[in-house]
């Protein structure tokens, strides 16, 4: 059959699923199932579009394809390279907080995190009064509008980045082979159908393999329940940098994280499950930028992780998981981050927060305010995914 190397993929994923070394409960493998169905898509998507002739842009991951701690205010987009070859990128700037381009030299694998060859923002492009702009990725000399790409390239990567859900809006990109515009693919073969299943297998056992061992290297040897200070992000972008944690709370438990408000175009923080994927962002607060959280008079904000509800406006919801990963993200950075803008963390009695928050009264939400903000969040979402 031709599609049984992919078959064979998808029973070994299955083993690999119900091996995970973090299962404890019938709600973890319940998850782990559907992270395999999104991998599964994933896989599918990404053997199709390893085009290097005739490249578009894919949806990297998204609600139902989510890997690596996919963030929930980014959409992300890849297309893959040929070194050798001169590409021209055009597109519209919309008005996200952030548009960046990486160039790497490889995917993730399970013990190896790929080069960042070539990493810029907007900043660097020349944007025409009506939002256009065009670059040119290829092997000839830099010049301006134009990224010589390293003789290893294999990848271009695309982040736009949303913190006010409700105003920014996504812009418009394409790709193109210079030298292909016009030309065709040649028609479809056995052959290339066959060598397209078996290298869909081959991306599904990476992912699920490099994503289990991803958080071993940056998060799980760090003490639990803290948080490191502002460092460049591992393999991310040059003007991006990152503090990582994992939790373990009890259900009458809350964490309060305190971080002063950046002066960074965008900061981001939110949960992820032990699968190193987000919660549920759209139907529940698992995340929150600055500008969708409260911020103090003193300039903090104070972010409460619990598993049940303070009533606070701040409040990031558990959904059930007891244990997870924490993450903030500054990007768009024109400095460096030091010790002091990054987050202090507090583990206290969910009955202690009046006590040991300031600004509690003041930072209460009301349940109808809480539906209102969760029903932002779906709207907002739905309308970024049509994008």
């Amino acid at each position: 059959m031709l599609t049984q190397p992919f078959a064979d993929a998808i029973a070994a994923a299955e083993q690999i699923i119900t091996e995970a070394p973090h299962l404890r409960t019938e709600q973890d493998l319940i998850e782990g199932y559907d992270y395999l169905a999104g991998s599964i898509r994933a896989a599918q998507q990404m053997a199709w579009a390893y085009e290097r002739d005739f490249p578009f842009f894919v949806r990297s991951t998204g609600p139902y394809t989510k890997m690596g701690l996919d963030n929930p205010d980014t959409l992300y987009f890849h297309s893959y390279l040929r070194p050798d070859a001169e590409y021209l990128v055009t597109g519209t700037r919309g008005t996200t907080r952030d548009l960046s381009f990486q160039v790497l030299n490889g995917d993730y694998s399970p013990v190896d995190v790929p080069d960042s060859l070539t990493a810029f923002d907007d900043r660097e492009l020349e944007v025409r009064p009506d939002g256009g702009y065009e670059i040119r990725f290829g092997p000839a000399a830099s010049r301006p509008g134009y990224v010589q790409l390293a003789p290893d390239s294999a990848m271009l990567v695309v982040r736009e980045v949303f913190s006010d859900w409700d105003t920014e809006r996504p812009g418009t990109i394409r790709i193109q082979r210079v030298d292909k515009a016009g030309e065709a693919p040649p028609p479809l073969t056995k052959d290339l159908l066959a060598k397209r299943y078996g290298v869909a297998g081959k991306m599904l056992l990476s992912r699920l393999n490099t994503f289990l061992a991803f958080p071993k290297w940056f998060y799980l040897n760090l003490p639990v329940n803290t948080m490191t200070e502002p460092r460049a992000t591992p393999g991310g972008l040059s003007t991006q940098f990152s503090s990582a944690g994992h939790y373990e709370l009890d259900d009458d438990q809350a964490m309060i994280i305190t971080v002063p408000k950046s002066d960074a175009p965008y900061q981001g923080f939110q949960l992820g499950s032990m699968w190193y994927v987000s919660l549920d962002y759209i139907n529940h607060q698992t995340s929150l930028t600055a500008d969708q959280a409260r911020v103090d008079p003193d300039g903090m904000i104070r972010l409460v992780v619990s598993e049940r509800n303070p009533g606070l406006t701040n409040w990031i919801e558990r959904t059930g998981h007891e244990r997870g990963y924490l993450q903030f993200r500054w990007q768009r950075l024109a400095r460096e981050m030091k010790p002091e803008d990054g987050p202090t963390v507090q583990v206290v009695p969910l009955e202690e927060l009046a006590r040991r928050l300031p600004y509690y009264e003041q930072a209460q939400t009301t349940p109808e305010q809480w539906r209102a903000r969760i029903a932002a969040r779906q709207a907002a979402v739905a309308e970024r995914m049509l994008g």
